[in-house]
């Protein structure tokens, strides 16, 4: 089925369905959990019985507003939810949410990483632009730091626990011309405003963060660390992810485009309780898909190494021994 098909059948003819796995007793960290997908996965947590849910948001404010929101509709009991500031533009703010985790929690059965941008305007954060430290740097420094709860909580509950992405299936169309780099320049190029083409940035973003759910997931195999990793995609939804665009004609396509954010939210919590067979697998639509795009064949998988060994040394240079999986 060609990309566009696939498109109309998702936004229009198929619809994920409400999830019913149990998270009753189970302690979950949700990113960019202030709106949208985020905060609709918070509520079917609860839902399911979720005892603590953490909205992780950039900003505090709509955090708690969002928290009283899923409080009202799902009576849960006081207590359930906690609102911790995280924001993905600073890694000092990252490892502080990870040393947070570290400290604070007895358990995590759940992370999903849901935060993320989506612009074509140039920026720079850290040492990137900010859709790459967003959505790839500081994803993977928080997966990494959070990794040791996750299978820590494994470990002591007998039990599998979840490292879930939001990805999207517009990496299948990720041209990622600056993988023509040379070698150990990506990120250099990725950074290079001269160079990088805005219009496939967020495309690229995602395409990177299948690479590296498969590379953690090979670093982690599940008969000894029983922390199931996965990225799922839930369409095109109405959230405040394009909000760099905007007006009539724009306001216009989202009503008859897209997926309400509860609907898609559905993916992102099926995600976070699929079996084993999703471990290091894409799940769009609560269904395994074989992976497409530039992640095809052995020049897939040459260009995930020079990813991953990229990545890894951009996270030890930040905070050395993070990416140790032992």
């Amino acid at each position: 089925m060609s990309f566009f098909l696939a498109f109309i059948h998702r936004q229009f003819i198929y619809t994920p369905p409400a999830p019913t796995a149990s998270f009753k007793g189970k302690t979950a960290i949700v990113t960019g959990a202030s709106s949208g997908l985020g905060k609709e996965a918070c509520r079917w947590m609860v839902r399911l019985g979720a005892s603590h849910v953490i909205l992780a948001c950039r900003n505090i404010e709509k955090g708690k507003a969002a928290a009283q929101d899923i409080e009202a509709t799902t009576s849960c009991p006081s207590g359930t939810l906690d609102v911790w500031h995280l924001d993905l533009s600073s890694y000092k703010s990252v490892q502080a949410f990870g040393d947070k985790v570290k400290a604070e929690l007895p358990r995590l059965d759940v992370l999903i990483a849901n935060a993320g941008i989506g612009t074509r305007k140039w920026g720079v954060t850290e040492d990137n632009e900010e859709t790459i430290t967003t959505n790839v740097v500081s994803l993977f420094l928080l997966a990494f730091l959070v990794y040791p709860k996750l299978r820590e909580t494994a470990a002591q509950y007998h039990i599998q626990t979840h490292f879930t992405i939001t990805a999207s299936e517009l990496y299948e169309v990720a041209k990622f011309k600056e993988r023509k780099a040379p070698a150990g320049q990506l990120f250099a190029t990725l950074s290079d405003k001269s160079k990088s083409s805005m219009s496939d940035r967020y495309n690229v973003s995602k395409l990177l963060e299948v690479f590296m759910v498969k590379q953690m997931a090979s670093m982690s195999p599940l008969g000894s660390k029983n922390v199931i990793i996965n990225c799922v995609a839930p369409g095109l939804c109405d959230t405040e992810l394009a909000r760099d665009y905007s007006g009539a004609a724009v306001d216009l396509a989202k009503k008859i485009l897209c997926r309400p954010s509860e609907v898609g939210a559905r993916t992102l919590v099926y995600g976070a309780s699929a079996g084993p067979e999703s471990h290091g697998q894409y799940v769009p639509d609560c269904k395994i898909k074989p992976t497409g795009g530039l992640t095809k064949g052995e020049a897939g998988e040459k260009l995930q190494k020079r990813v991953w060994v990229e990545l890894r040394d951009k996270l030890e240079g930040i905070l050395p021994g993070v990416t140790t999986m032992s």
